[in-house]
């Protein structure tokens, strides 16, 4: 496969897209038969959490994908992550103060997973402001991989995105990389939120799609229209058009609310530049979101011991 040319040494070479694979309907019918295997339960808050909740979960979430957009890691990295995270907590009940250790985890081995040059445990440690130990990372990256019986090479939403936009009738005057750019944020945006849990990852990179493209005025200037590009994607993946359309429709909600919280002053889906703006414990967060919310559980240390087996 050719790869792109590189200006120095120290400049990452991706592999350009392989048109057999992405022409071949097999490729995609594999991806959307396996994904369901990867899923985790949409209900384990309810279910098997006890100590932490949804937005406590976004809270860690939002500090993952700030150190990958700091370290410039690869698309895949933060939604695969974040697929680690919610299986993980599916199926084992965790403490409030082991939420952040579990996000590191989980990123450590996402990028060992996607990305050419890892992130390394000292650099995440360091993302932590050393509220962890390497000790502590390395237990929990070993209690995830146990835990999620070494399945990690999950299908996340960005595996069917160049499937989904080579079967669309876009013209070639459309910017296909432009297109593909503003799916990869909305699909980074969802793994920030509890709620996208209950959508397969072909459901929401359709609906990450489909909201760039209506964005973009595609739907108008095509002439398809929004029914037209959902009875699109509909022949492409298979999925029933009144599921896709709830996806799109939480797509625009969510992105509506981080826009106008961004214009209202917060950090709506912006992630900061500013060096070391990631480096911190996220305790003292958690817990005045726990006063917040009336939680009255009190934390304990960090500890891979403290985990219910």
């Amino acid at each position: 496969m050719d790869l792109l040319c590189c200006e120095t040494t120290e400049t990452e070479c991706r592999a350009y897209a392989d048109p057999a694979l992405l022409g071949d309907d097999r490729v995609l019918q594999n991806l959307l038969k396996t994904e369901e295997r990867y899923a985790p339960s949409s209900s384990y808050f309810e279910c098997v959490q006890r100590d932490i909740s949804p937005l406590m979960r976004k809270i860690v979430a939002e500090w993952m994908l700030e150190v990958c957009e700091e370290q410039k890691c690869q698309d895949e990295v933060f939604p695969l992550s974040m697929n680690y995270v919610d299986r993980f907590l599916s199926i084992c009940p965790i403490r409030k103060s082991q939420l952040q250790l579990l996000g590191t985890a989980c990123l450590l081995l996402a990028s060992k997973l996607r990305e050419p040059s890892p992130l390394t445990a000292e650099v995440l440690v360091f993302y932590t402001d050393n509220s962890i130990t390497m000790d502590d990372l390395w237990r929990w990256e070993q209690l995830v991989v146990s835990k999620l019986k070494w399945e990690l090479s999950a299908v996340t939403p960005g595996d069917f995105l160049m499937h989904i936009l080579s079967r669309l009738p876009v013209p070639r005057t459309w910017d296909p990389v432009m297109v593909r750019r503003h799916a990869q944020t909305f699909i980074a945006l969802s793994a920030r939120e509890y709620k996208f849990s209950m959508y397969t990852p072909s459901m929401i990179a359709a609906a990450s799609v489909a909201a760039a493209l209506h964005g973009l005025d595609w739907t108008g200037k095509s002439g398809y229209g929004l029914a037209g590009l959902l009875d699109e994607l509909t022949r492409i993946t298979a999925i029933e058009q009144d599921y896709l359309q709830g996806c799109l429709e939480q797509i625009e909600e969510m992105v509506s609310q981080a826009v106008g919280a961004d214009g209202a002053g917060g950090n709506g889906h912006q992630m900061t530049g500013s060096s070391g703006a990631s480096q911190r414990p996220l305790g003292d967060e958690i817990t005045s979101q726990e006063k917040i919310l009336e939680h009255e559980k009190a934390g304990t240390p960090t500890d891979v011991r403290d985990v219910h087996f």
